[in-house]
């Protein structure tokens, strides 16, 4: 017992140190600094010479001077990366200053620039921990435009949203934000752009009736890249690389020699209005597929995790499933055939001492029989001739002369041939040596096939994971994946093999101790069968309890994970509005069920631990008085075998315990095997590569062609499709623009082209059907810019270049055509996780850059330009023109003004094809949806963009003037 539990004691004092000293890392971490805040009576907001920086020696704020007095609106403008949500963070104490004074008077509500959802109701999400009052959450939801939104969900406000739940829109779930911000009833209102994710008449809704009425009377600072809404300003900011270039009123800062006419003049030609009711961004995201899943209260929901988490694992066995994941029979035989020999090994030693004890009894007795009747008085011959034996001489000559190996022996006239003392011993350290060297090796190839077997399910899991159609993310949280690749997988790698191997070894162990007391009497196997059965059993329901408990233990951590991601997410959000005692509280509760059913594993294991010494202690007994009788009635009659069979029982009762634990563990365990073998049965999305005899010959396309026929799609088979029978052209190099209400279904024209969803009908693509080909080859000839960018947490290099397929030189000349090359030094700049370090602006033209890399001859453009200022817009519009003019672009429109001139425009509705022509002619059917949705925009600007549609008329089809006139 001593030399397996020492060792384990000592690993497991290792891995406990390990464990405290992560846990002192975090715990000394330095922590969010007191704000450097001075409190003043008034809800007003001063700076004085204030400098601030994220990075050390790297200021993002320089000597700021500004003063907001009680009640106003302040209006924050500047390009892209101007350091205006850094003020934000400043006046929120997430940005510390390294000069200056800060004062602030009255509490403080935040609208982060990228809406944060937790996973609960749209209820939840708004009162954020206050109490509801009926009264004010009905103002809040109507001055939010959320009031017919909340009509749409299928729960109302009761629906979850957040990771699970209907999916909602970019503008839902900026509304929803903003809402949750305007709740609180604060003195103050920091106001990160609430308004670019949502449509210009829902925008103009939100700062007249929310922003400007409704706030009435408390101090407001927003950041707008909407610079139509100025005029309502009492206080504009203008930023630029982190200064103040000019703050004053719309009018003083007219007649200013600011550049902000310039301004303006690029924000009314942008403004003309983001389509009624429609666009909003509603389609934006990818509207995280919008016909998802809309089950769901919360109480529906959380029984759904359960079945979810619960599901059934459509495999022969765990067991099995996890031996194969192996990847090589040889190797697993081996492994058994060590594990077997090993135990042999190991038996035969033991029942070698046995046999060997018994031999020198013979050899003792055989001896004594010798000596002359007057045994006493001639002791001392009796004890050389016993010496002689087993002097060191007689062991010299043993190795000189091996052939000599029985002795024979004479007892009570009974001859028996026995192994030479010398001999026994050379057996007897042959045997240890066997079993040390089987041992060992079992270990380490035992360890190996645990390794390759972790190794290839982690591999198989992430690969299935990557081929999951989008609609899996969209009905399982983040935690719930992160439960699978950090909780389980690392039961797989490190829990499970210690289990198992400590089981079988145990197992084994038990199985020769049960043979040697079975070879001592034979007796025993009737006892040895009984207490057999009574042990299944009583294993069998401990396994019973025991994985149902293990599998509500596993449901109860993924809500932990889940609440740590979405709380980390918005961390800012929730320092704001001073809940963090609320979510702690909340992380507190999930903690709780989670102890709870820990709590409850571990009392199973010590219930089963006190049954089964209870078994060993009956067996011990049984052993002890069987050998009684036996030997009474002459049964038995060697007395090495009574005592190997009693020491034995005495290690079966120290390791059966903990042996039987560990194979319980191992079942256990398998359930963490079951949850990722689940992952490795997911439907993909369909075959990644094309198959030889169909890849496109040469470099396609070419052309840029793309034709729908008959093409519809559905995100859930069982529910109407999206997208309803499409039957269109897009001619090579043509530019489309592609509009419609909420829920017309754009992005989801686009997710079809891409196959991010099973499609019904052709879209043909240069004469070939995308369905034919494999998705590898089909993403990586379409370029898209999506209006929120990914970033990943690596070099800037990396996120233009994953493959390593462009050399420095282009890589550096593209980051200056989107005006990126002075944001880092170095191509090896690391960028943060999610690019945090980028403003949105920044992220959007990095999005760019990879396009251009690419270069192919599709682009789609998913709103690109929606969250970005004027300057930036121009910057991307005018790249678009210049670099892709030769190739077809796909464009959901946010600004009608930026898809006029296009080619055609399309025109969705309700999923189908409402029209689709040149803008130009569209404006030509009065009662067109279309010439509707520009008539909206108001008279100014319909009559502009009408302007722009016959210039680009008249440079494709090369007519005059005077035509435009005898047609008007």
């Amino acid at each position: 017992a001593m030399a397996i539990i020492y060792p384990m004691a000592v690993s497991q004092s290792a891995e406990t140190w390990v464990a405290i000293k992560r846990l002192e890392k975090v715990l000394v971490l330095e922590e969010k600094e007191e704000p450097k805040i001075e409190k003043v009576v008034e809800n007003t907001i001063r700076l004085s010479d204030i400098n601030a920086e994220w990075v050390p020696n790297t200021p993002v704020l320089k000597n700021l001077n500004l003063m907001v007095p009680e009640g106003k609106l302040c209006a924050v403008i500047g390009p892209v990366g101007a350091g205006k949500s850094s003020l934000l963070q400043l006046l929120l104490s997430e940005l510390q200053p390294t000069a200056g004074t800060v004062e602030i008077g009255g509490s403080i509500s935040y609208a982060c620039q990228e809406p944060w959802l937790f996973v609960a109701s749209v209820r939840k999400n708004i009162l954020f921990g206050k109490p509801y009052v009926s009264t004010l959450y009905s103002k809040v939801a109507e001055v939010c435009a959320l009031q017919a939104d909340f009509k749409q969900f299928p729960y109302g406000d009761k629906t979850m949203v957040g990771e699970r739940g209907v999916s909602l829109s970019g503008g839902q779930r900026a509304r929803i934000n903003l809402a949750r911000a305007i709740y609180r009833q604060a003195d103050i209102y920091l106001l990160d752009d609430p308004l670019s994710a949502v449509d210009t008449h829902v925008g103009k809704h939100l700062f007249e009736k929310c922003i400007v009425n409704y706030l009435r009377g408390k101090t407001r600072v927003l950041v707008t890249h909407q610079l139509q809404y100025l005029k309502k300003a009492d206080v504009i900011l203008v930023i630029n690389e982190g200064r103040i270039e000019a703050q004053g009123t719309y009018d003083e800062l007219l007649n200013s020699s600011v550049d902000f006419t310039k301004l303006l003049a690029a924000a009314d030609e942008t403004q003309e209005e983001k389509e009624k009711g429609g666009d909003e961004a509603e389609e934006a995201v990818r509207r995280r597929m919008s016909t998802l899943s809309t089950s769901s209260t919360i109480e529906q929901t959380i029984k759904e995790d359960d079945a979810e988490e619960m599901g059934s694992y459509e495999g022969s066995t765990p067991f099995k499933d996890y031996f194969k994941a192996v990847g090589s029979i040889c190797l697993l035989i081996t492994v058994v055939m060590f594990f077997v020999m090993s135990m042999l090994a190991c038996t035969a030693t033991d029942y070698w001492v046995a046999y060997w004890t018994n031999q020198e009894d013979l050899r003792f007795q055989n001896s004594t029989q010798n000596v002359s009747l007057n045994l006493l008085s001639d002791q001392d011959e009796l004890l050389s001739r016993y010496e002689y034996n087993i002097n060191p001489q007689n062991i010299s000559k043993a190795i000189i002369d091996p052939v000599v190996i029985f002795d024979d022996v004479t007892v009570n006239g009974t001859p028996y041939r026995i192994f030479k003392t010398d001999m026994a011993i050379y057996i007897y350290t042959s045997l240890i040596i066997a079993a040390i060297l089987l041992t060992t090796s079992r270990a380490m190839l035992f360890y190996k096939m645990a390794m390759e077997a972790s190794k290839n399910i982690h591999r198989k899991m992430f690969h299935c994971l990557l081929e999951a159609p989008m609609r899996f993310f969209d009905v399982n949280p983040s935690g719930r994946v992160l439960n699978r690749f950090s909780k389980d997988m690392g039961a797989i790698d490190e829990i499970l093999p210690r289990v198992l191997m400590d089981a079988l070894s145990i197992l084994l162990v038990m199985a020769g101790i049960l043979i040697n007391v079975s070879l001592s009497n034979y007796f025993m196997i009737i006892a040895i069968v009984i207490l057999g059965a009574v042990f299944l059993k009583l294993r069998n329901w401990y396994i019973a309890s025991a994985k149902d408990i293990k599998h509500l233990e596993g449901i109860a951590k993924s809500p932990m994970f889940s609440h740590i991601s979405s709380t980390l997410n918005g961390l800012t959000t929730i320092r704001a509005a001073q809940a963090e005692k609320a979510l702690i509280k909340e992380f507190d509760e999930h903690q709780n069920v989670h102890s709870s059913t820990w709590y409850m594993t571990v009392m199973c294991i010590v219930a089963f631990g006190l049954w089964l010494d209870i078994i060993c202690v009956l067996f011990t007994a049984i052993i002890a008085y069987g050998f009684v009788i036996a030997i009474e009635y002459g049964y038995v009659e060697n007395g090495s075998l009574v005592g190997l069979a009693l020491s034995q029982s005495l290690i079966l009762t120290g390791m059966l315990q903990y042996g039987m634990r560990q194979t319980a563990e191992v079942v256990n365990q398998l359930t963490s095997v079951e949850r990722v073998l689940q992952y490795t049965q997911l439907d993909n999305e369909g075959p990644f590569e094309t198959p030889a005899d169909r890849k496109p010959k040469g470099k396609w396309p070419k052309n840029g062609r793309i034709e729908f026929q008959r093409m519809s799609l559905k995100y859930v088979q069982d529910e109407p499709p999206v997208l309803n029978n499409l039957d269109f052209v897009i001619q090579s190099g043509e530019k489309i623009g592609i509009v419609g209400r909420t829920g017309a279904g754009k992005s989801s024209l686009i997710s079809a082209l891409f196959r991010l969803a099973p499609i019904e009908g052709k879209i043909v693509i240069d004469g070939i059907d995308s369905k034919s080909l494999g998705l590898n080859d089909l993403r990586r000839k379409i370029s898209i810019i999506p209006q929120e960018p990914i970033l990943f947490s690596s070099t800037l290099r990396y996120n233009l270049d994953p493959f390593k397929e462009f050399d420095d030189k282009t890589l550096w000349s593209v980051l200056e055509e989107v005006e990126l090359k002075d944001v880092a030094d170095s191509l090896d700049f690391q960028v943060s996780e999610g690019g945090s370090n980028f403003s949105l602006g920044q992220r959007q033209l990095v999005c760019l850059a990879r396009a251009l890399l690419r270069n192919n001859k599709i682009l789609v453009l998913d709103e690109a330009t929606a969250n970005v200022d004027a300057q930036t817009d121009s910057l991307i519009q005018t790249t678009i023109r210049k670099k892709f003019r030769d190739c077809t672009v796909l464009t959901i429109a946010h600004r009608l003004n930026t898809i006029m001139d296009s080619d055609k425009v399309l025109v969705m509705g309700a999923g189908r094809m409402l029209e689709f022509d040149h803008p130009y002619k569209l404006l030509q059917q009065p009662d067109g949806h279309f010439t509707k949705m520009v008539l909206e925009t108001g008279k100014s600007m319909s009559e502009q963009l009408r302007d722009i549609a016959w210039q680009s008329w008249v440079e494709k089809n090369n007519e005059t003037s005077s035509e435009w006139n005898s047609k008007a």
